[in-house]
Parts: C-alpha cells; sequence; structure tokens
C-alpha cells in the first residue's frame, strides 16, 4: 500500500515516544531545599552521626522533611528555604570541622525514576539552579609567600656567586641579609641590585657592627603580586569547576581581592564547596638529620631547619628550603601503589623543578626526603551565639622515604589516608594550586524570587506561542493541524527528555530557543500540507497526494533545517555562555522537529487514512 508504515517502524514511534515521555517526567517533580553534610579526611557517616544532627535540629525546632544516609554523605530535605538555612547554622555550629555542610537543592524524582537513571534536567542561576559563591583571596598570605619565594632565590644567587652571608631572615614582610665584611656587603648590594631589580635593597646604617641589607617589595612588585594571585586563582578556579563537569559555570573578579563563583545546575554542592575553597598541596623539603628532633621540640629548632608534625604521630625536622611545591606540577593522578596496597599520587613536574628534582635527588642518594601536605582551613566557632569564622593551616609530613636513585620529572607521593583524598588531592594539584588562600565569604542557594519570575515569563511564554500556533494550524489545516499539533506536543516532550538525558543547563536563552522551534517545528507540516494541497488540485487523489505531499517536500524541508543547524553550530562554537544555550536548544529542536513532523505526523497520517478508500481530505 501506497501510505502504510511495516509494523515495525510504528513500534520503534511508540517506543521512542515512551523513553522520551519517561525521561522528561522528570522535571515535573521540582526540587527540596536541602542541606547535605559530607565527610572530611577521617570522619565518618553513620546512622548515629544522622541521628545526633536530627535531635540538635528537634532541640532548635526544626523538623527535617525527609533525611537520606548515604555511604559518602547524609542529605536532609526541608519544607521551605527558611528551614533550610537555619538548619545549616546549627548543624555547622554542631559538627566539627571534619564534615562540609552545604546547601544543596536536592531532586524530588520518585524512586522508580531514579533507578532508571531519569534526572530533571539542571536550571541555571538566571532561572533557579544553582550555587552562587563569593571567595575572598588572602593578599597578606600572597605577599607573604611571594617574600619567601624571593628569601630563597636570594640565598641560592649569593651561594652561585660565592658571596658568604652569615644569615637571611625575614622581618615582616622585609628580608635583612646580614655579611660578616662591608667588602662582600658592597658585592652583595650591587649584584643584587641587579638580579632583583623589582626590589629595592638600602643599607642598614643603624646597624654597624654587622653590614646588612635591607630588601623591601617595590609598590609597582606588591601591586604585580596581587594581581597574580587573584587572576591565577581565577584561572585555577575554572579549572577545578572544568574538573567537577559543571555546565556553563561563571567565575569572575569583583574588586581586589574577590572572586565571584556562580555554578549552574550543580547537584553537589558539598564536594563543589570543599573543591573550590580547598588550597591543599604539597611540598617536598630534605629531612635535617645533622640535628636532634628532640632539641628542636624542646625549643632549639636550629637556624635553616622547621619542625612539623608526622600524620601518624609525632615530630620531624626538616630543611626549611623547598624543593618543588605543587605550582611546579604540572599532571597529578590517583592510583594505587602496588607493593603495599596504599593510596598513592604520581606526580608529574614542570622543567624547572624537574630540573631542581634532578639536581636534589642526584646529590643526596642514600639521605630520607619528606613530603608536606598542607591544607588551609576555615573553621566556624560559635561566639556570643553568633558563628566567627577562624583561619588555621595545616602542616604535616605524610611521608618520608630514602632517596634510593636518581630521579626527576616523574615519581609517586604515597602515605594518604585513603583513595578519596588521594583524587581529590590529584585534582587539585592537576587544576593548579591557588596562589594564594581563598576563603568562602558568602554562600547561597540562587532562586526563590527572581528565579521562580523568570521560569514562570519562559513557561507563559513557552505556552502562549505553543497554544495560538495550535489554533492556526487546527483552523487553518482541520484534521491534519491537529496531527502537527500532535507532533508539536511530542517535539516539547522530546527537547526536554534530550535535555534532561545529556543534563544540560536550561537557561533564559535556552528558553529562547525552546519558543522558536515551536514555530519552526511546525513549518516543516505548512510545507508538506501545502504540497499535499497542490496535488489535489492538479487532481490527484488523496492517496497519492499524501504520498507526494510527503516526498517532495522532504527535500526543501531538509536544506531548510540543514542551514538553520549550521548557524546553531557556529552559534555554539563562538559563543559563550548564554549564547551557547540558546544554540543547545536551538539544534536538539530541529533534529527533534524533523523527526516529528515528518516521520511523526506520517504516522498518524498513514493510520488514519492508509488503509482505506477516501474522497475527500480535511486540509
Amino acid at each position: 500500500m501506497m501510505n502504510h508504515f511495516p509494523a515495525w517502524k510504528n513500534l520503534l514511534i511508540v517506543a521512542a515516544l515512551v523513553i522520551a515521555a519517561i525521561y522528561a517526567l522528570p522535571n515535573i517533580y521540582g526540587e527540596d531545599p536541602s542541606v547535605q553534610i559530607s565527610p572530611l579526611r577521617g570522619a565518618v557517616i553513620n546512622s548515629g552521626l544522622m541521628s545526633d544532627v536530627k535531635i540538635e535540629l528537634a532541640n532548635n525546632d526544626i523538623t527535617p522533611l525527609k533525611g537520606e544516609l548515604k555511604p559518602d554523605r547524609i542529605l536532609l530535605r526541608f519544607n521551605n528555604t527558611s528551614d533550610q538555612l537555619k538548619a545549616s547554622d546549627v548543624i555547622k555550629a554542631t559538627l566539627s570541622n571534619n564534615y562540609v555542610v552545604a546547601l544543596n537543592l536536592a531532586p524530588a524524582t520518585p524512586q522508580w525514576l531514579r533507578s532508571l537513571n531519569a534526572s530533571p534536567m539542571y536550571l541555571g542561576l538566571d532561572l533557579r539552579g544553582g550555587v552562587h559563591f563569593l571567595l575572598e583571596v588572602d593578599m597578606d598570605a600572597a605577599e607573604t609567600q611571594a617574600v619567601s619565594r624571593t628569601a630563597t632565590e636570594i640565598r641560592q644567587h649569593l651561594r652561585e656567586n660565592k658571596l658568604r652571608y652569615l644569615s637571611v631572615v625575614i622581618d615582616d614582610n622585609s628580608i635583612r641579609i646580614k655579611f660578616k665584611n662591608q667588602t662582600i656587603h658592597d658585592d652583595a648590594l650591587s649584584t643584587l641590585g641587579d638580579q632583583f631589580q623589582t626590589w629595592e635593597f638600602k643599607s642598614d646604617e643603624a646597624n654597624t657592627s654587622t653590614p646588612t641589607l635591607n630588601a623591601n617589595m617595590s609598590d609597582n612588585e606588591l601591586k604585580t603580586v596581587r594581581k597574580y594571585a587573584l587572576q591565577q586563582n581565577i584561572i585555577t578556579l575554572k579549572n577545578r569547576v572544568n574538573e567537577l563537569g559543571v555546565a556553563e559555570p561563571v567565575i569572575q573578579q569583583q574588586g581586589d581581592n574577590r572572586i565571584v563563583v556562580e555554578l549552574p545546575g550543580v547537584q553537589d554542592t558539598a564536594r563543589a564547596k570543599e573543591i573550590l575553597g580547598a588550597t591543599a598541596t604539597l611540598e617536598y623539603h630534605m629531612v635535617d638529620g645533622e640535628h636532634s628532633v628532640s632539641s628542636a621540640v624542646a625549643g632549639r629548632v636550629p637556624i635553616g631547619s622547621k619542625l612539623y608534625d608526622r600524620r601518624e604521630g609525632g615530630k620531624i625536622l626538616l630543611k626549611k628550603q623547598i624543593i618543588v611545591t605543587g605550582n611546579e606540577i604540572v599532571d597529578a593522578s590517583s592510583g594505587i601503589e602496588s607493593d603495599t596496597g596504599s593510596a598513592m599520587v604520581s606526580v608529574s613536574l614542570d622543567g624547572p623543578g624537574g630540573k631542581k628534582m634532578s639536581k636534589t635527588t642526584r646529590e643526596n642518594i642514600g639521605k630520607p626526603m619528606a613530603v608536606v601536605f598542607i591544607e588551609n582551613r576555615t573553621e566556624i566557632k560559635m561566639v556570643d551565639g553568633k558563628p566567627v569564622r577562624y583561619k588555621t593551616v595545616v602542616e604535616e609530613v605524610i611521608n618520608v622515604a630514602t632517596i634510593r636513585g636518581h630521579f626527576s620529572n616523574r615519581f609517586q607521593t604515597t602515605g594518604l589516608d585513603n583513595p578519596g583524598e588521594a583524587r581529590d588531592l590529584a585534582l587539585l594539584l592537576r587544576a593548579g594550586a591557588l596562589a594564594a588562600p581563598i576563603d568562602i565569604v558568602e554562600e547561597r542557594t540562587v532562586g526563590p524570587s527572581l528565579g521562580q519570575d523568570n521560569i514562570d515569563m519562559g513557561f507563559n511564554s513557552v505556552m502562549i506561542g505553543f497554544v495560538l500556533v495550535l489554533i492556526f494550524m487546527a483552523v487553518y489545516y482541520k484534521t491534519f493541524g491537529l496531527f502537527a499539533d500532535i507532533a508539536l506536543a511530542t517535539n516539547l516532550i522530546f527537547i526536554i527528555a534530550i535535555l534532561s538525558l545529556l543534563q544540560a543547563t536550561l537557561t533564559l536563552p535556552g528558553i529562547a530557543g525552546i519558543v522558536l522551534t515551536v514555530g519552526m517545528a511546525v513549518d516543516a507540516n505548512v510545507l508538506i500540507f501545502e504540497r499535499i494541497k497542490e496535488e489535489l488540485k492538479n487532481g490527484n487523489s488523496p492517496q497519492a497526494s499524501i504520498h507526494a505531499g510527503y516526498e517532495k517536500a522532504f527535500s526543501t524541508i531538509t536544506d531548510a533545517n540543514i542551514t538553520t543547524l549550521i548557524a546553531a553550530i557556529i552559534l555554539f562554537g563562538f559563543g559563550t555562555g548564554p549564547i551557547k544555550g540558546f544554540a543547545i536548544t536551538l539544534s536538539i529542536g530541529i533534529l527533534t522537529s524533523m523527526f516529528t513532523a515528518i516521520v511523526g505526523t506520517r504516522a498518524l497520517v498513514n493510520a488514519t487514512y492508509g488503509s482505506r478508500q477516501i474522497d475527500t481530505l480535511k486540509i
């Protein structure tokens, strides 16, 4: 028969529609304001912790809507944002700093849909789905790090030029260099001034007994250090967000020392908060085996050395001179050490770092080298009933190993607690170390007011356009117009289902792309129906007219949609942020509309007219 689909093709169309409906369904259930509790190193998540949290919430007249205990986190759902914010403050004050407490918007998708991996599509911050962080860069720490780095370079430069110095010490971000006699002092003043032109070197006239140079950072260099710290932190945060897989993030500077981070549609806000705020890095030092640890513990720490805590307990004395730092690590991956079965991180250094490591290992075979794990944390303590932030720096030696042979760019670091810590550390090292510590000074979910207004207006625009197109098609093309209306409704379901499957982020420009697709979706049907009407006017039979209408209009429809698709692809390739959101929904809408307008309506027409003799068509 001329207008007839085989059974397998009809079944395929029905199956595609059912699958699309299932994966579009989670979007109607919305989200619950939630608080998520995740463990840091050494902390545990169990039913006892959940009970303690619920008891503390009950004491503050807060009742969770539902509590979910998972192997790696606790999720508490609440009826409204007010209860969510109150609960977050109570939990932060109750739990130790070994837990991350973060605000979240948890999808209220039923379990049977979640078991099919059906999830709602993400909504951008301009709608109602995401987290806003305001981060503050510790500029004092950036300046201190720059001074410490320069002090090390000065020591190395003086040694290379065979200028013997008595000491190089840091005093309130100023470097004081003492010499044995005036001749060496004068030579050092000349060569250091040429080598470190952004620093100001002056003789200390007050110190007549020991020739001394005072080195201070110039104002221009100080501005450069602060600017670099901010820009480098922005780059590092972008790398970390990319590692988290967040769609269309916003990371931008605010003022002289703050960074705004917006993560639209983020699901695991606790992990995002932990990774963004973490400043974990590594330093490699030689162990000071020439002096006694017990003497250092008693307060007699030798010049050029520093006392550190060991993770497994006890103290260890290390040389202050840093071999390499996390800034010189270009790649890192986590894994399991084959001999011991413990977690490890495989590290690759850049060129300068590899040279320093090569020189150190070649000259110190048989001597122990230590790995220092450094992490900046912000502790919250209740003072007079109000949460107060305190910054702490944790420095601990995680590994001490004897250098057995010469190596440079590639090696392994062991001594980590578990594979999870190894993965996070590898992520941080791979994304790059922060140039200065950052502190999360503001965290909030974006949504209830402006976001809901945007959702309502966007939804209304889609519905108004959708209904007007339905009415026009039904009135102008009668029965065939109804077929086009059904295809149009099906097209919307397909678009939402694909966006949900891709876990794409829907923004206002994305809604604009959907509205445009609503008009374009029936354009193909208009071409087909007008062609059928022409065939009928030419005296062809209804069955022949239907067949000719779909066959002859196909090339025109394909040409029109391909040219629009090319434009959408170019928009996606060269655009950013909102432009990409518009291009994605437009591209998806073009592809789905071709399926529903050509294949879908043809199936309905075949089912209605294909198996019987007809004299007229209601078109």
